[in-house]
């Protein structure tokens, strides 16, 4: 199933992607096709082990396709089969696109301990960007301000909440100047009245034309903010569609049954 934005218009292009790992006879992702346009806020659902979290994965390079295609922004990457060794090209391809999206994963506690908040936002930009010292504190202070941490620049992770930490992975990603966000379930290791914190920063990035895509579980989110939602299962897409329809009128059998689960918690589905 394709999402139904053309390839033409869209900063993201996927198409065929499949994934498997050794352990499991069945892929993890098969044939997932989806494009997706500058400045939308994706939510992808489904149930745990379906395929999300490796999707993202794959965006970001940090697992590489057995076949097919992806695109983000002039970057391209294609396998025709698992069979083909990655070559130089291929790898050449992978670094590239790991520089075009910051990810986001679902433990707080991934900053550096020993560093400042500052130096962990600033360390990649003067490092891979070979950015001078003074430039890029001014950009992670710009970047600091606003995800609501300019106050907390020069402490260290371990005195931080855990909306704090996140918020600061959150700058330290967008320190880079990606093209995408991508967030591994961003929320599920927090307090809850540490959830909206986080789960703000993401609309005001959307606010400003920032694409993302979000694995969570966050129904309610997921409803009120994303421009669509994907569902996923078993490694395909499902079903997508604008939240307020996918959450009253799921059209399909497996998308309906996910859904009850959730009924009574904000996101009522009516069907």
């Amino acid at each position: 199933m394709t999402v139904h934005n053309t390839p033409e218009e869209s900063l993201i292009v996927v198409k065929n992607l499949c994934k498997s790992f050794d352990d499991r006879s069945d892929g993890v992702l098969n044939n997932i096709s989806i494009n997706i346009k500058k400045g939308d806020l994706v939510s992808l659902i489904g149930p745990s082990g379906c395929g999300k979290s490796t999707f993202l994965r794959c965006l970001n390079c940090l697992e590489l396709l057995d076949s097919g295609y992806i695109r983000i922004g002039d970057v391209e990457l294609s396998r025709g089969d698992i069979s083909r060794r990655p070559d130089a090209k291929m790898l050449e391809a992978s670094h590239k696109m790991r520089a075009e999206v910051g990810m986001v994963f679902q433990g707080y506690n991934n900053l550096f301990p020993h560093k400042t908040v500052m130096q962990n936002v600033t360390l990649a930009p003067r490092v891979v960007k070979k950015m001078p010292e003074a430039e890029a504190r001014e950009t992670s202070m710009r970047i600091l301000k606003k995800v609501g941490l300019e106050n907390v620049a020069d402490k260290y992770p371990s005195t931080l909440s855990g909306g704090e930490s996140q918020r600061a992975a959150i700058a330290r990603a967008l320190a880079m100047n990606p093209k995408v966000m991508l967030y591994d379930e961003p929320t599920s290791a927090l307090d809850p009245e540490l959830v909206g914190e986080v789960l703000q920063v993401m609309k005001d990035l959307d606010s400003e034309g920032m694409t993302q895509i979000i694995v969570t579980h966050e129904m309610q989110f997921a409803r009120d903010a994303s421009d669509y939602i994907v569902f996923i299962d078993k490694g395909e897409i499902v079903e997508y569609d604008d939240g307020d329809i996918l959450f009253t009128k799921p059209k399909n059998n497996r998308t309906k049954e996910f859904l009850r689960h959730f009924k009574g918690t904000g996101t009522a589905v009516n069907y």
